[in-house]
């Protein structure tokens, strides 16, 4: 018989567990009415997405880091852009607009 969905199928995640911590586990599921499942799935979609913001923001300070040593040279592009950036707050048409 042919799928009739698109979602993949599930896979099964098999591990060991001290008997205790599942038994507070399941108890607190319980007592959340939560399926153990769910609130599993839960923390394992958490801990990708804290991983992939974990990642994002590190390579965000390389590349900040690579930046900040490029304007470091005076010939650079990224000093050429800041020397007109400056400039830029030094008018004093522009300035007005932001003390006002």
């Amino acid at each position: 018989m042919p799928r009739t969905t698109s979602h993949p199928k599930a896979e099964n995640f098999n591990f060991r567990i001290d008997p205790a911590l599942k038994a507070a586990f399941t108890a607190a599921t319980r007592a959340d009415e939560r399926p153990a499942a769910e609130v599993l799935r839960d923390f394992m979609r958490a801990y990708v997405a804290r991983r992939e913001q974990r990642a994002f923001e590190t390579e965000a300070r390389r590349q900040s880091r690579e930046v900040a040593a490029l304007a470091c040279d005076p010939v650079s592009d990224e000093a050429q852009v800041l020397r007109e950036l400056d400039a830029l707050f030094e008018e004093d048409d522009f300035q007005d607009e932001w003390t006002a």
